[in-house]
Order: C-alpha cells, then structure tokens, then sequence
C-alpha cells in the first residue's frame, strides 16, 4: 500500500515546515522501519533518533499521529486506522490529487522538550528531573562494601511494574501538567520515586514523601489528565504510581501542612459532612489554613469581594440530599484502604542478607 508521510522538520529555533515523502510498504512495517526508508532511499537530512528497534531502548520515541509512541512499536496499519480515527476530514490543500487519496501518517517530535533537528529533542530537562527524585535505593547498607542488597522473591515482585519503565519520555511529552507548570518533575520521574518507596530495602521513605509533597513541583502538580496512563509503551501507568505516592503522604502525619495537601482533604472532609462542599469553610481551610496562613487569606477579600457585588456569596449552607450515603461510601472507602494498605519501606522492614557458605 502506499502511505503519505506527513513529517515536521525544524532546526533549533528556526520555522516548523512539514515536509511529505510517498512511501509504498506492507501494512505490517513498523514506522520506524518507514522512517529508515525515507532516510535511505529520500532525504538523507531527515533526523530521528533510534537504537534497539524491539522496544527496549525507548530512543525512538516521538509524536505519531498526534501522540507520543514508539516508532519500532507502531505499525503503519493501525497508525493509519488510527489517523482517520482523529481526524476523518484531513486538511490537505495543497497537496496534489494523488497525494490527497493517500492514507496519511503524521510524524512530530516529542512534545515538552526543545527540539534539536526534526525528530530530535533535547532531553537534558527530563534527566535533571529524575535526577531530582534521587532513583536510587538510599540503604545504609550501600556503605558496606561487597554487600548484596538481597530481596524475597514477594518483595521483588512490587517493583516489577514501575522496573518496566524504559524512560522513552512518551508520559513526560504528553503531560499537560508540564506545559503550564516548568518545575514539575513530570511523570516519568513519579513513577520512578514509586519504585523507592515500594523498594523494602530503601531507609529514607519519610524525607521521600516530604520531598514529593513540595506543591506543585511533586505529586500535587498532577493533573490528572490521565495522558500518561495512556500513552506509556510499557504500562508502566505512571498516574497510577503518582497516586499510591499521595496515599502514602496522607499516611504520613508528621508531613508539613501544604496547601495541595489541604485542599484534597477539606475536600473529602467536607464533603463527608455535607455530602457537598461548603465554599466558604473551603477557601478560608485550604487557602488560609484556619487563618495560619495571613497571605493566603488576603487573597481571599478581592474574590470574597466579587462574590458579594454580585450577590452570589454562599451566606448559609444545607446538607445535599443523601448525604449520610455519601458519609457512609466514604467512611467504607476509608476502612478499606485501611485494611489493604501496606506499610512504606523502612529499615525494619529490610530484608536480612542471607550468609553465604565460605
């Protein structure tokens, strides 16, 4: 079949152009395999980065068809179903008449990231991030030298679907959360600080957890737009792991008060109260943290203000209708989580080297 390729091509700063190349290939032919093609046989300036070619390396990572994929795991049969799918009138003006009859594939670069050439992107931001996360176990033991940082076969088995992560960047080019917020940390590097607090043989789960709970640079800077969970190669669910992490800091009751952390439980409390939220209880407990926080509740008056001029200040509250169920399904939700949770890794919990016969 033949298949038009819709490729952006771009130098540093300069202007996105898209360039288009007519390929004739099996419906079974990865992209990856097509883009060699294109290089080989069309233009040899075109530029895209790869390695394994069976899903390992995650260096082939790029925007297909509007989303983050890896091109050595996308066929062109399904990308160019998937290409009518999410768009069923494709603009092609400009285009000559047999090009327009031609199922189309578009190809850009990953997003989040500065590009460098073509389908190549800069990824020293997305390094620094995981870096901030420190990705690696903190035991005391590693002082020892020659010393093995031993496991059962149980513990091991937590880790197993965060070790999958292959650190292609496909959650961190579509996170939403990143095109408005530079210093979250991105998903990628959540699901590796996961991977820690699930890790038995790691001692610093508390300093972790006070680490992740920093604003909107750790989890509270999620939005949860589940693109992550989506687009992830290796189902690795990075949105997944970022909320067993927010779990494991309501656990932590020593943690500073920060306002996320506020906000999701005046939420849950109020709610459980009410069966809805009562919006003057909320701002003045999330934003003024029971009037602790004085700038928090100065930035209160101009919307409180507003609220009145337009007479739309809630002055009383009533309970929503069924609102001991809603007490009752949130209290069974709690008791539930309480019965299944399991405690973050500590020192105690470190399983004991195993003594070798000499």
């Amino acid at each position: 079949m033949q298949v038009l390729f819709k490729i952006n091509r771009q130098q540093g700063n300069s202007a996105l152009r898209v360039q288009t190349y007519t390929l004739e290939v099996d419906p079974s032919t990865t992209i990856l395999e097509c883009l060699n093609r294109i290089k080989w046989e069309q233009d040899g300036s075109l530029a895209f980065r790869k390695n394994c070619r069976n899903t390992i390396c995650g260096s082939c990572g790029m925007r297909i068809n509007q989303r983050a994929a890896l091109a050595c795991q996308q066929n062109v049969q399904a990308e160019v179903a998937r290409f009518h799918q999410i768009m069923p009138a494709p603009n092609l003006e400009g285009e000559n008449e047999d090009q327009a009859a031609l199922p189309v594939i578009e190809i850009a670069p990953m997003g989040n990231m500065p590009v460098i050439k073509d389908l190549v992107v800069q990824m020293d931001r997305f390094w620094q991030n995981l870096d901030a996360v420190k990705p690696y176990v903190s035991s005391a033991g590693r002082q020892i030298p020659e010393r093995e940082f031993l496991q059962s076969p149980a513990d091991r088995s937590k880790l197993d679907q965060t070790g999958n992560c292959i650190l292609c960047g496909a959650c961190y080019s579509d996170c939403n959360a990143l095109e408005t917020n530079e210093n979250f940390v991105g998903p990628h590097a959540l699901a590796k600080a996961y991977r820690l607090l699930a890790d038995t043989r790691d001692q610093s789960s508390s300093q972790r957890l006070e680490q992740y709970n920093q604003d909107l640079q750790g989890v509270w800077g999620c939005t949860r737009c589940f693109n992550c969970n989506a687009v992830c190669p290796m189902g690795v669910a990075p949105l997944d792991q970022i909320s067993q992490i927010k779990a494991g800091i309501f656990q932590q009751t020593a943690l500073p008060s920060t306002r996320p952390l506020r906000h999701r439980q005046t939420l849950i409390d109020l709610v459980q109260k009410g069966g809805w939220v009562d919006e003057r209880k909320f701002g003045l407990q999330v934003l003024g943290n029971n009037c602790k926080d004085i700038p928090g509740l100065w930035s209160l008056i101009p919307l409180g203000w507003q609220l009145l001029i337009h007479g739309k200040f809630p002055r009383t509250f009533e309970a929503s209708q069924g609102t001991q169920e809603v007490r009752s399904l949130i209290q069974s939700i709690k008791r539930l989580k309480l019965f299944s949770a399991k405690p973050m890794s500590s020192s105690s919990s470190q399983t004991p080297p195993v003594k070798k016969n000499s």
